[in-house]
């Protein structure tokens, strides 16, 4: 059995995913991305092939994506962030037509016409207030870890308005409530609040249609899915688990399987 895979070196945390013949993931790894861009790459892929019982040749076709893409040492191809996402998304959800991707560093939605290609994408201004960045920041100026931003948001009793349209105003309004005595709860829920108010006007931009299939890092916070369902009083594709972190790299490995397949069928008829 031949395998391929796919890496998504990201702002925040890189993955990778590894995919066998018949479709299944084997393997998936994620570590932190930082400054090595040369090699975060090769050094997630390598903790999945450990995970998978794998050597580095066993694999036909590495695909990378992610702003650090071009990185990647021993690619077979470079794909696109929003080519990714929609091979992605479109794996795990057929009929998805509108991705929403919040990462740490951006928020992308990109609309698929009825073949999975991109018909229209927007991104977020360059501001960290339209990014998980910013819920990560709020939560920490809380005392809370980031893994506690879903749990925490969850228990909250009042929605606390967060307007700002810049991180260092936004920023500004957390610090306000928090001297008002505002349950830390609240804020943070009021935050997911004024991100999805965000991603609400993004996905509006492209003239979103369903299937909605939410991926990115900070998808991982079932509270964030929720708000947007009640927002858009619609149904949300949202994977299961951490999976919502690792839907680009699979995309990559998917794209990069179609492609191994393609080449092994010329290569047959040589």
């Amino acid at each position: 059995m031949s395998y391929v895979a796919g890496i998504d070196v990201g702002s925040t945390y890189t993955k990778a995913v590894i995919l066998s013949d018949d479709d299944s993931i084997v393997a998936k790894a994620m570590i932190h991305t930082g400054f090595k861009l040369d090699k975060v790459g090769e050094e997630a892929l390598g903790k999945a092939l450990v995970q998978a019982g794998l050597d580095r040749g066993d694999l036909s076709y590495v695909a990378a994506t992610g702003y650090g893409r071009f990185q990647v040492g021993g690619r077979s191809i470079n794909i696109t962030d929003l080519t990714a996402a929609a091979w992605g998304a479109r794996f795990l959800y057929p009929n998805t037509h509108t991705i929403l991707d919040v990462g740490g560093q951006t928020m992308k939605v990109t609309r698929l016409d009825e073949h999975g290609r991109v018909k229209s994408f927007r991104l977020n201004d360059k501001c960290a207030a339209g990014t998980g960045a910013f819920l990560e920041k709020t939560a920490r100026y809380m005392g809370f870890e980031t893994e506690e931003i879903g749990p925490a948001a969850a228990t909250s009793k009042e929605d606390v308005p967060i307007s700002g349209v810049c991180a260092v105003f936004a920023e500004a309004e957390v610090i306000n409530h928090l001297s008002q005595g505002v349950a830390p709860a609240d804020i943070m829920h009021g935050a997911i609040v004024s991100l999805v108010s965000k991603s609400v006007q993004l996905m509006k931009r492209v003239q979103m249609e369903p299937e909605f299939t939410l991926v990115g890092g900070i998808l991982r916070f079932e509270s964030m899915a929720q708000v947007l369902k009640e927002k858009l009083k619609a149904e949300m594709n949202l994977p299961s688990g951490d999976m919502p972190q690792f839907v680009l790299a699979l995309g990559a490995a998917v794209l990069g399987r179609q492609r191994a397949r393609k080449l092994a069928k010329e290569d047959a008829l040589v």
